[in-house]
C-alpha cells in the first residue's frame, strides 16, 4: 500500500485531539492547525513493546533529548511518566513501520515513547502508512496541538529539515512559516554556533529578538564559541535557559568588536570557523556529524575555488587599474 500523501492527510490535529481524554500528558490547543483526519486512525491503534520502535526524523525538541544541560524541561517529563504509571498512557504516539521486519519508527511522541520505555510497559501507539514529507508535516502539527516550540527550537529543527534533504517549501509549511520568518531563524543556525545552542537549551521565554542579537554578537565579532562556552561552563547548571542566554547577551553587550591580539573570528555557518589577523587569514572546518559531507566536498575542491576566486579577483582589479 502506497504512503499516504500530503493531499491526503487532512486534519492530523482534529486526530490528535480527540483520540484520548484530557489529562495532564496533553495539552491541547483548540486553535491548532487542522489538515483534515487520518482515515481509519483510531482503528490502527495498537500496544506495542517499545523495543521494537525507533527514532525517526529531526529532534523538534530541546531539554531531554540534548546531550547538554539538564534544563527545566526534565521536571516536566518526570510529571509526564508519573502521570502514565498512575493513570496510563491517554495518548498515542504516532508510527509507522519500518522497512526493517517487525519494527516501527516514531514520528511524533518520543516523550512517551521514553516514559513507556523506562516503565517497561507497552505504548499504545498509532499505526499509519505515510511518507517522509507527511510525516514531518504531522510532526509539525502535534507540535502546534500540544506546545509550541520556542524560537530556537524551531530553527534547529528547520535546519535538521533542510540537513534530511528536505527543501525550503517542506520547511515552511512543516512549521508554517513564510519566507521572512524562515529567514530569522537560518539566521540563527547560521551564526551561532551548534555548541553554544546546546549549552544554552531551548530558551521557551525567549523569542526572536533576543536569539537574533545573539547571532548579529558572533557576527560582529563580539562572542567567539571559546568565549561563549568558557562563559556559559561558568554558569551554574541550575540556572535557566533562557537566563544562560541572557548571560551571554550581557557579556556581549559590554564588548566592542572581538579584537584580541588583532584577530577577529566569525562561523558562518555550524561547523565553519573564519579567523581573521593581521598576518593571515584561516579558515577551518569541522569534518564530524552533519558537516561531515561539506568538509569531505570542501577538501576536494578547495584549491580550485581558491584558483578561481583569485582568477576573478585579479580579473577584476586589472580591469580597475587599466
Amino acid at each position: 500500500m502506497a504512503r499516504k500523501s500530503l493531499q491526503e492527510m487532512s486534519g492530523i490535529a482534529s486526530t490528535i485531539a480527540r483520540s484520548g481524554s484530557k489529562t495532564a500528558d496533553r495539552p491541547v490547543r483548540a486553535n491548532a492547525p487542522a489538515l483534515g483526519a487520518l482515515q481509519g486512525s483510531l482503528a490502527a491503534i495498537r500496544e506495542i513493546d517499545p523495543s521494537l520502535i525507533d527514532d525517526w526524523g529531526p529532534i523538534d525538541r530541546l531539554g531531554e533529548f540534548t546531550a547538554v544541560n539538564p534544563d527545566e524541561d526534565d521536571d516536566s517529563f518526570e510529571s509526564l511518566k508519573s502521570s502514565i504509571q498512575d493513570g496510563g498512557q491517554q495518548v498515542p504516539i504516532l508510527v509507522r513501520k519500518s522497512k526493517t521486519e517487525g519494527r516501527y519508527e516514531a514520528i511524533y511522541g518520543r516523550r512517551r515513547l521514553k516514559a513507556c520505555r523506562e516503565l517497561k510497559i507497552k505504548v499504545r501507539a498509532n499505526v499509519q502508512d505515510i511518507d517522509d514529507v507527511s510525516a514531518l508535516l504531522a510532526k509539525g502539527l502535534e507540535n502546534a496541538a500540544r506546545r509550541n516550540l520556542s524560537f530556537y527550537e524551531k530553527a534547529r529543527f528547520a535546519e535538521a529539515i533542510q540537513t534530511a534533504g528536505h527543501d525550503t517549501a517542506t520547511v515552511k509549511r512543516v512549521l508554517n512559516l513564510s519566507a521572512s520568518g524562515l529567514s530569522h531563524l537560518t539566521k540563527v543556525t547560521q551564526n551561532v554556533p551548534f555548541e553554544v545552542g546546546e549549552m544554552i537549551g531551548a530558551a521557551p521565554k525567549s523569542g526572536r529578538p533576543k536569539w537574533t542579537a545573539l547571532a548579529e554578537h558572533f557576527l560582529a565579532g563580539k562572542l567567539t564559541i571559546e568565549d561563549a562556552t568558557d562563559l556559559l561552563q561558568a554558569v551554574e547548571p541550575s540556572v535557566s535557559s533562557d537566563d544562560r542566554l541572557e548571560t551571554l547577551l550581557k557579556a556581549a553587550a559590554k564588548r566592542g568588536a572581538r579584537q584580541k591580539d588583532g584577530v577577529g573570528e566569525t562561523s558562518p555557518i555550524d561547523g565553519v570557523t573564519i579567523k581573521s589577523g593581521s598576518g593571515s587569514l584561516t579558515l577551518s572546518v569541522r569534518k564530524t556529524g552533519s558537516n561531515a559531507d561539506f568538509a569531505e566536498w570542501l577538501d576536494k575542491n578547495l584549491t580550485k575555488i581558491i584558483k578561481r576566486s583569485h582568477a576573478e579577483f585579479t580579473a577584476v582589479n586589472n580591469k580597475q587599474n587599466n
